[in-house]
C-alpha cells in the first residue's frame, strides 16, 4: 500500500492513528517537537541565567535577551524540523550530530551572535537539559489535560449520584444478592475515590524536581571554570525558577522517584475508573442501566438489536494498557547503572503514550456515563424478587430483643433457597416478641431497606476537591 506517512491510516500506533483526534491535546507535551521545544527553552533560560551571573564572562543586551526569548516563544514546526536535520543529516554548515541535545545547541547557534556560542550549553551534560525538559512537559500534560478529564468524570459521577441518591437497588456481594443500596450511593463512592486520587496526583505533580549539576552531579566543570561562583545556589535558583523543586543530590541522572510517584498516582486513579467501568458493564448486562442508542451506530455486524457498552469496554482496555505502561515506567526510570546509562532515554519517550491511553480511557468513561440511564422498574423488580435480603435486618432486630438463635432461625429460612415476604411474615407470627417488634419486622421490605444510602450521597460535600 502506498499511504503517505503523515496519514493517520499509516500510523503504527493507534494513538496516532485511530485515536489521533482524542490524543491531540497531548501533542504539545508528548510529541518529539514538544520535547525539542522544551530543550530549547531550558537552554535559553540557562543562557539568560548565566548572563545574569556577574562573575561569568557573558553579557547580553536587552535586545539580545528579548531575541532569545522569542526563539522559544516563536518556536514552530520549521524550527523543530531544522533541529531534527541537524541531528540526522546535518544542516547550516554542521555535520549530523547523531545527538539530539547537541543538535539543539547548534540550532541556537543559528539564532545567536557568534560571541555567545561558547556559552550555549556551558558546563552542562545532556541530562541536565533532558531531565528539566521532560518535567516541563509532564507537569502541564497532567495539569492541563489529564486532570481536567478526570475532573469531568468525577463531576458527572457526582451529578448522577445526587440525581439518583434515593433510587433503591439490589447490591451484590460475591455476585450474590445482598443488602440493598441506592444507585446514587454507589456512584458517590466512585466520585469520592476519584477526589482522593486527584489529590494524590496534585501532591505528586507539585513534587516534581529538577537537577542541574553536570556530568556526575558534582558541578565539576562549572567550578573548574569559575571557582568563585556558588554553583549550588545558582542551580537551585535556576531550577526553582522553572517551577520545579531542586534536587541537590544526583548522579548524572536526576533520580526519578518524583516521576515514579506521579505515575503511581495516575495508576491509582485509573484503578478507580477500571473498577467503575466493570461495574457499569455489569449493571448494563443486568439491565439495571439502559443505554442511549446513537442514530446510525452499529452494535453488532450480525445482530442488529445490539447496543453494546463499548465505551466502558474501550476505557477498560485503554486504562489497563496505561497502567501496564505506568507500572513499567515507574519501575524503570528510577534505576540507572552507576552514574549513568542511556537505556532510560528511549523509555522516557513513551511517557506520552501512557498518558494518551489514560486520556482515551477518561474520555471513554465519560462518554459511557452520558449514555446510561437507570432502569428503575428492573431494579425494583429485582429487589422484590429477592426478599431474603431483609434477613440481615430481621436477625439483627431479633438480636436486639435478646434472641440468641435469631441468626440460625433466619438462616434456616433463607440460605440456599428462594423465599417470600409471606414466609417471613409466617416466621414473625411464631416469634415470642411484643406487638411493636412484630410490626417493625412486618414493615421490612427490600425496596426500603437501604439504611442511610441516600443520605450518604451528601457526604460528597467536601470530599471532592483536590487542588482546585
Amino acid at each position: 500500500m502506498d499511504i503517505p506517512r503523515e496519514d493517520p491510516l499509516a500510523a503504527v500506533s493507534p494513538l496516532d492513528g485511530r485515536y489521533a483526534g482524542r490524543t491531540a491535546p497531548l501533542v504539545p507535551y508528548a510529541s518529539e517537537a514538544g520535547l525539542i521545544r522544551a530543550r530549547v527553552r531550558v537552554e535559553v533560560e540557562y543562557l539568560l541565567a548565566l548572563a545574569a551571573e556577574p562573575a561569568v564572562g557573558v553579557s547580553l543586551s536587552a535586545a539580545e535577551r528579548d531575541a532569545l526569548r522569542s526563539v522559544v516563544g516563536e518556536f514552530d514546526a520549521e524550527d523543530a524540523r531544522l533541529v531534527k536535520r541537524l541531528e540526522t543529516d546535518g544542516a547550516e554548515g554542521y555535520a549530523a550530530t547523531n545527538h539530539d541535545v547537541k543538535a539543539v545547541e547548534y540550532f541556537l547557534r543559528t539564532e545567536t551572535p557568534e560571541r555567545v556560542h561558547p556559552w550555549i550549553h556551558f558546563g552542562l551534560t545532556s541530562e541536565d537539559v533532558n531531565n528539566l525538559a521532560h518535567r516541563l512537559l509532564v507537569e502541564p500534560a497532567v495539569e492541563d489535560v489529564l486532570v481536567p478529564a478526570l475532573r469531568d468524570v468525577r463531576d458527572d459521577l457526582t451529578a448522577m449520584a445526587r440525581e439518583h441518591r434515593d433510587l433503591p437497588m439490589l447490591a451484590r456481594t460475591h455476585g450474590q444478592p445482598a443488602t440493598p443500596t441506592t444507585f446514587g450511593k454507589e456512584l458517590a463512592v466512585y466520585a469520592a475515590r476519584l477526589g482522593k486520587s486527584l489529590g494524590r496526583i496534585a501532591d505528586a505533580r507539585e513534587g516534581l524536581s529538577g537537577k542541574l549539576a553536570g556530568a556526575s552531579g558534582t558541578y565539576a566543570a562549572h567550578r573548574a571554570a569559575y571557582p568563585d561562583v556558588d554553583w549550588r545556589t545558582f542551580s537551585r535558583e535556576f531550577v526553582t525558577s522553572l517551577g520545579l523543586d531542586h534536587a541537590p543530590l544526583a548522579t548524572q541522572v536526576n533520580p526519578c522517584d518524583d516521576l515514579a510517584a506521579l505515575f503511581d498516582a495516575l495508576r491509582g486513579a485509573n484503578d478507580v475508573l477500571l473498577d467503575l467501568d466493570r461495574d457499569m458493564w455489569l449493571y448494563v448486562s443486568d439491565r439495571y442501566l439502559g443505554q442511549e442508542a446513537a442514530a446510525g451506530e452499529t452494535g453488532s455486524s450480525t445482530m442488529p438489536h445490539k447496543v453494546n457498552p463499548i465505551d466502558f469496554e474501550n476505557s477498560e482496555g485503554n486504562l489497563s494498557k496505561a497502567n501496564s505502561d505506568l507500572t513499567f515506567l515507574a519501575d524503570y526510570v528510577t534505576t540507572s547503572r552507576l552514574q549513568r546509562d542511556l537505556s532510560d532515554s528511549t523509555v522516557k519517550r513513551n511517557v506520552g503514550a501512557a498518558f494518551a491511553h489514560c486520556l482515551i480511557g477518561y474520555t471513554k468513561t465519560k462518554a459511557g456515563l452520558e449514555k446510561v440511564t437507570p432502569n428503575e422498574q428492573v431494579m425494583r423488580e429485582d429487589l422484590e424478587a429477592n426478599p431474603e435480603v431483609i434477613g440481615e435486618a430481621v436477625q439483627t432486630i431479633l438480636r436486639r430483643e435478646g434472641d440468641t438463635g435469631a441468626y440460625e432461625r433466619v438462616k434456616e429460612l433463607t440460605r440456599g433457597s428462594r423465599t417470600t415476604l409471606e414466609a417471613f411474615h409466617g416466621l414473625f407470627d411464631d416469634l415470642d416478641v411484643d406487638e411493636s417488634t412484630r410490626e417493625e419486622l412486618g414493615a421490612l421490605a427490600p425496596t426500603i431497606y437501604v439504611g442511610y444510602g441516600g443520605d450518604l450521597v451528601d457526604e460528597l460535600d467536601g470530599r471532592l476537591d483536590d487542588d482546585s
